[in-house]
């Protein structure tokens, strides 16, 4: 079963989350983080211009996780921008669904 768009951008929403706000990872969620950011941006479903723009960095974010020595240590340095991130996700959900709605 292929999740729409909305239930991508929860996962990666959710996924960001458990690593910015618990400090939960694993290798395998980078590499899903990286998958959920090409099947979204290869949909060309999504109108919001901000999210279009975050989407490249967080798959840069991905594919850096996956080769760092200390993980938590890129959480860390990149916690800010992974609140910025999911600002935008949250953001563009929120459009999602009004624009659903009409």
């Amino acid at each position: 079963m292929r999740l729409n768009i909305a239930h991508q951008l929860q996962l990666l929403h959710d996924l960001l989350e458990d690593h910015a706000l618990d400090f939960d990872y694993s290798l395998s969620e980078y590499e899903q983080i990286k998958r959920l950011v090409q099947s979204i941006i290869s949909q060309s479903q999504i109108s919001n211009e901000e999210l279009i723009q975050v989407l490249p960095e967080i798959y840069h974010y991905g594919s850096q996780g996956k080769h760092v020595q200390n993980i938590e240590e890129h959480i860390i340095t990149n916690q800010e921008q992974i609140k910025n991130w999911l600002n935008t996700i949250i953001h563009s959900l929120n459009e999602h669904r009004h624009d659903v709605i009409r």
